[in-house]
């Protein structure tokens, strides 16, 4: 159990048989009644947020959640198949589970899978990856880091912007929680 005056961002909870994460709170203490804390909770399973009021000190269930490493090792038609190098346990995903983050997945990436009892929450990238660039218009000599950004096309198909002395086949890191380019390896 965990008490509303501990809710911090990122602490998960079980309510109403499902887990929320704590996006934002805050604790007031009006002039006049009980104090209480305003909260925002995110659903881990389908992502709604909602907002909720909880009595300063009530309590509420925690929820424990297991975070595993896990490789990406194949792709399924529409499931990504993961798996636990220690136990060799499968994991199967839907597109819809891992979100928008899929594009920088790639075959033999090491992830964190988080679960709840036995059901697959979520699955939390590295926070940059190291990738080819496939497609993007030519550098030309003088283009300077300051001189503006262009569209290019990595290895897992997702575009992002880069400065214009990027040329096709170097490898350059991503942010991505942000989908920046932060440089070249």
């Amino acid at each position: 159990m965990i008490s509303s005056n501990d809710f911090r961002p990122g602490v998960t909870i079980e309510l109403d048989g499902s887990v929320w994460r704590v996006v934002e709170f805050l604790h007031v203490k009006p002039g006049k009644g009980s104090a209480f804390v305003r909260t925002k909770l995110k659903n881990a399973q389908t992502g709604n947020v909602v907002e909720r009021t909880f009595r300063a000190g009530e309590t509420v269930p925690q929820a424990t959640l297991d975070k595993r490493v896990m490789q990406h090792t194949y792709k399924d038609s529409d499931q990504f198949v993961f798996m636990d190098m220690e136990t060799y346990e499968e994991a199967s995903l839907s597109y819809d589970q891992i979100g928008a983050r899929v594009k920088y997945l790639s075959e033999g990436m090491e992830v964190n899978v988080i679960k709840w009892g036995e059901q697959v929450i979520e699955v939390e990238l590295p926070n940059s990856v190291v990738l080819e660039v496939i497609e993007t218009d030519p550098g030309v000599k003088g283009d300077t880091a300051t001189g503006g950004t262009k569209p290019a096309t990595v290895e897992t198909g997702a575009q992002i912007m880069v400065p214009l002395f990027i040329s096709q086949g170097e490898r350059i890191k991503i942010d991505t929680r942000n989908d920046t380019y932060l440089g070249r390896e």
